[in-house]
């Protein structure tokens, strides 16, 4: 062999043995307090403080096709009872590797650091508060008021919030009125923490605090009280073909815009992902990741998370069930038991059982009492008297009532239930309808509700 070569080879040796990643790196992650649980892309790999050998060519990248290199995103998960767990995104990329002779190697990542820190927070120093929670009707009688497009707009934006990241931005919304928001997990990993823009224009720090494994759900935390909140109402109370809007943050327009559509179907839907999923026609677009679906009455039905794009596909979006989030904040408040019931299964076979939530702790609004077993000591006095109509007459009815002008105070069988105008679910039966104003001789009417009968009531109301 010719000294020439012999030089060649000894350079190529010399280069290969560099590129191979011979000398190893070391990771290493802690945690405040010490002690927790590390799992690495799904795998528990030990406690903090943790310490394990890669490749250098994990840290840096390689000089030949040969060396070892990261071929996937490297995620760790840092838990400890008693404290909010929390997902760290070690490695960036993709990156794509091309050599100098213009040849693809194909793409790679690379850790961030050889060192990562976790503060880990106690949950009962993050989540405290209140979260409002509308379960399952279980059939009962229902006296809800449907508001008017620019009143649900009024009522529930202000608990919406934009965020920022470093690369990233989303929506999020309050779920507590001390400042817990809920987001979409996709839009916080990599993230610690997030520029939150309030709809009055007020700019605050939001702490990414816990990120679901399995579901698509992150929540995070801003420091205060007082917050406006929104109620979430479970899959159970979801109807196919009733109106919902989405207020969020689309890319490249304007900040909490809201569009409108309805629900095309609710149950699971293995492609979007586990949980219970509302399929949407209402537009949605990148940004308003992690906004709330509302109904008519104002209540969060589900988290809009994705879209399907496809050549010849239009209106079709997903969002995540409300349901699926109160699962999610269930974990975080001891005293919680959830419920299970039956999930809407309308517009897909794939349908099965969900679970929803009803404790000091997370706050059920109910609109009826729920029914009492037989033999438990109440008479047909006791009940409820919405309950007693229904019983007599068997169903329910619709009723729609107007109002000039409008916002009257409407009194159904003497109960405030709402201003005008309205749309109500009643018992069959014969119901006293008061309508009042300010300055106006109160509007009265006896109206006979039959069984799926619709009516529609228009009050004049003049001053005397």
């Amino acid at each position: 062999m010719s000294s020439l070569s012999k030089l060649c080879l000894c350079a190529l040796l010399l280069q290969f043995g560099i590129a191979t990643g011979a000398r190893a790196d070391k990771l290493e992650i802690t945690s405040a307090p010490a002690g927790a649980t590390v799992e690495i892309d799904g795998v528990a790999v030990g406690t903090t403080p943790f310490e394990k050998d890669f490749p250098g060519g994990y840290f840096h990248r390689t000089k030949t096709p040969l060396g070892s290199r990261l071929e996937h995103a490297m995620v760790a998960r840092v838990s400890l009872a008693g404290y909010a767990t929390k997902e760290l995104q070690l490695s960036e990329g993709p990156m794509n590797w091309v050599g100098l002779n213009g040849r693809n190697h194909g793409e790679y990542w690379l850790l961030k650091s050889n060192h990562f820190h976790v503060q880990l927070d106690p949950i009962s120093a993050v989540f405290t508060g209140n979260v409002a929670a509308k379960l399952s009707k279980n059939g009962g009688a229902d006296l809800e008021v449907e508001l008017s497009l620019e009143e649900l707009v009024a009522r529930t934006k202000p608990a919406v919030v934009y965020l920022k990241g470093l690369q990233k931005a989303a929506t999020g919304f309050f779920v507590s009125d001390t400042g817990v928001i809920a987001m979409n997990a996709h839009v916080a990993r990599g993230e610690e923490s997030l520029l939150t823009l309030l709809t009055g224009g007020q700019q605050l720090e939001a702490k990414v605090v816990y990120i679901d494994a399995d579901l698509d759900i992150a929540l995070a935390k801003v420091e205060g009280s007082g917050f406006p909140h929104l109620t979430l109402a479970d899959a159970s109370t979801v109807r196919q073909g009733e109106s919902v809007l989405a207020i969020g943050n689309p890319g490249d327009a304007m900040l909490f815009s809201v569009t409108k559509g309805i629900v095309s179907a609710v149950g699971k839907f293995a492609s979007a992902g586990p949980g219970t999923w509302i399929q949407t026609d209402t537009p949605i677009n990148p940004g308003n990741s992690g906004g709330p679906l509302l109904n008519s009455r104002g209540e969060v039905v589900g988290i809009n998370t994705q879209k399907l794009v496809k050549k010849n596909v239009t209106g079709i979006g997903f969002a995540l069930s409300a349901t699926d989030l109160l699962a999610v904040l269930h974990r975080f408040y001891p005293s919680v038991s959830p419920a299970v019931r039956p999930a809407a299964s309308v517009g897909t076979a794939e349908s099965s059982d969900t679970s929803a939530v009803a404790t000091s702790a997370i706050t059920a609004v109910r609109s009826v009492t729920a029914p009492v077993a037989e033999g438990a000591g109440m008479n047909a006095a006791d009940e409820p008297p919405t309950e007693r109509a229904a019983q007599r007459a068997g169903g329910f009815g619709t009723i729609t009532i107007t109002s000039e002008p409008d916002g009257a105070e409407i009194y159904v069988d003497e109960k405030f239930v709402g201003n005008s105008p309205a749309k109500l679910k009643l018992p069959a039966g014969t119901h006293a309808i008061v309508l009042k104003c300010q300055e106006c001789p109160d509007w009265k009417r006896e109206i006979e509700v039959m069984k799926d009968s619709q009516v529609n009531l228009k009050a004049t109301l003049r001053a005397e």
